[in-house]
């Protein structure tokens, strides 16, 4: 059997196995087909800042929403790399246009301070001010009111985990806390927040 076969037989296995919920042949599909994607990812966020949009996270959250899926047996007709590549580069696709999208739609909130502003730290390396500046402080009934309308808008364009993450942020949780949180590392914390920050001011269309 040729190297060429034997691969073409190890991904058919391990579209197999991720299905039985395979964590290892989600580990080798991924390291298989990550740098094709942020590629791919790259070519279709094009100018975009890399803050607002990374082609790192478009991938990642492409590639959970694939296992996801497949683990609950939504592709049964999915059996070989060519079929698996095909529906990858789909979703991929699809991610990085939703990423766009977002960041062309979201507005600052009206008369209120709730953009890029609300999650600056006075020290990069502190995780003091910004949101949690906001959670220490008593805001007026009428700032109150202005924050809580336009957050609310403000969140409703944000995926579920940079939702969550900017809702942490804002209750006063530290970048290593909400790290653990969400199983990542403190690094991903800080790029999240970065996206955050970025969407947040983006200018009205």
């Amino acid at each position: 059997m040729s190297q060429d076969d034997q691969s073409v037989n190890s991904v058919s296995q391990w579209i197999s196995d991720l299905k039985t919920d395979d964590s290892a042949a989600a580990n080798k599909l991924w390291h298989r087909y990550y740098e094709r994607l942020v590629r791919l990812a790259a070519r279709k966020l094009g100018g975009a800042p890399r803050r607002a949009a990374d082609e790192e996270d478009v991938v990642q959250s492409a590639f959970n929403s694939f296992c996801q899926r497949a683990r609950q047996n939504r592709f049964p007709n999915l059996h070989d790399r060519d079929e698996l590549w095909h529906l990858l580069v789909k979703i991929t696709e699809r991610k990085a246009y939703n990423q766009l999208r977002a960041a062309k739609r979201l507005k600052r909130g009206g008369g209120c301070v709730a953009g890029e502003s609300a999650l600056e730290s006075p020290d990069a390396s502190s995780d003091q001010g910004g949101l949690n500046q906001v959670a220490g402080n008593d805001p007026t009934p009428e700032f109150a009111a202005c924050m809580t309308e336009a957050v609310e808008g403000l969140l409703g364009q944000l995926d579920d985990e940079l939702r969550s993450i900017a809702l942490w942020k804002l209750e006063g949780y530290t970048n290593e806390e909400i790290a653990t949180r969400i199983g990542r590392v403190v690094p991903t914390v800080e790029r999240r927040l970065r996206m955050i920050r970025s969407l947040w001011s983006a200018e009205k269309d």
